[in-house]
């Protein structure tokens, strides 16, 4: 619902991509991604910015184009956002990048695809190619939750191919975010009678409760950080399954994708960034607030210029943080 029924409305272009990245995934998910691209009202896009939603977990990137009550879609802000001058026009594209688990880390996975490369060496093209927009000094990513894990992880790994990242409240600090969700686990798989016949009478009904997709995202943290090709749909938890005891080895896999400690190896890259925006909600209900102190005492030390901001709510409906973080990038990147 428009906020502001003057803005000018921009356009939504709906587009699809068949992407080889994803071939052979293990949950058996469509290669055929729709990505919609959101272009200011009066601009085909050539010559704009480009930015790259990147949405949390439970979401595709069409969520953030469709009708939302009591709110606005991400097209209306942006409207309303550009309308006023709080930002200057750009191009947002939204990749349906949704899995059987639920959602998406947006890094390789042999389990899951190599979703890492679909954004950077398919998607990216793709839009530029058709939108003759973004380029190199030109293109930001932004998201919230896993989203916001994407944007930091993509920036962290790519500060050549990114200009500018903002993380929403991003996973990070696995060890307060995750493990205490995967030791919940065990009475359920116990009573299923292990990881598959769980998630295949969960895949069965009719109506999957929030409390089994929460136990679902887990094990597609499993999944996308620790894959095991020869388990199902390369599913295997990081703790032994009997006393709940961490496996040494496959806890270093998790933590090796995790940003508060990748930093300290990647960290600097950062640097060659022209905006940097990170923040989380003091009492976030997930404890991402503590991952994200440590992510930013890192880049403090490392000298890493960025923008940190703890606002006063938690992890939910959060969305009004987009009107910070994205005038704070697109002018980065006009």
């Amino acid at each position: 619902m428009r906020r502001d029924r003057n803005a000018p409305a921009g356009l939504v272009h709906t587009h699809w991509l068949t992407s080889r990245a994803l071939e052979g995934n293990l949950p058996g998910d469509p290669v055929e991604r729709r990505i919609d691209v959101y272009t200011p009202h009066g601009s085909s896009g050539e010559g704009l910015p480009l930015l790259v939603d990147l949405v949390g977990w439970t979401a595709g990137g069409p969520a953030h184009t469709n009708w939302k009550n009591f709110g606005e879609n991400v097209p209306e802000r942006l409207d309303r956002l550009i309308a006023t001058g709080a930002m200057p026009p750009v191009v947002v594209a939204f990749p349906d990048c949704f899995t059987r688990f639920g959602g998406n880390q947006y890094i390789n996975s042999t389990a899951t695809g190599r979703w890492d490369d679909f954004l950077i060496d398919e998607a990216l093209p793709f839009i530029e190619e058709r939108f003759h927009c973004g380029g190199n000094g030109r293109r930001g990513v932004f998201g919230k939750s896993s989203g916001g894990y994407g944007a930091i992880m993509q920036a962290l790994l790519h500060p050549d191919v990114w200009a500018a990242a903002a993380c929403h409240s991003g996973d990070m600090g696995f060890e307060r975010v995750y493990l205490p969700e995967i030791v919940g686990l065990l009475p359920v798989l116990a009573a299923a009678g292990g990881i598959e016949p769980w998630m295949k009478s969960v895949f069965a009904k009719q109506k999957i409760p929030d409390r089994d997709i929460a136990h679902l995202s887990m094990l597609g943290m499993c999944a996308s950080y620790d894959p095991d090709l020869s388990a199902f749909m390369g599913v295997r938890l990081p703790i032994d399954l009997h006393t709940a005891e961490l496996i040494p080895e496959r806890w270093e896999n998790f933590l090796k994708w995790d940003p508060a400690e990748v930093a300290d190896s990647r960290g600097a890259g950062l640097g060659s960034l022209k905006a940097l925006f990170i923040d989380c909600g003091d009492v976030d209900q997930y404890n991402l607030v503590y991952g994200a102190r440590r992510l930013v005492r890192t880049l403090t030390r490392l000298g890493v210029a960025h923008r940190y901001e703890e606002f006063p709510d938690n992890h939910s409906n959060i969305d009004y943080r987009m009107d910070v973080s994205l005038p704070f990038l697109s002018k980065a990147l006009s």
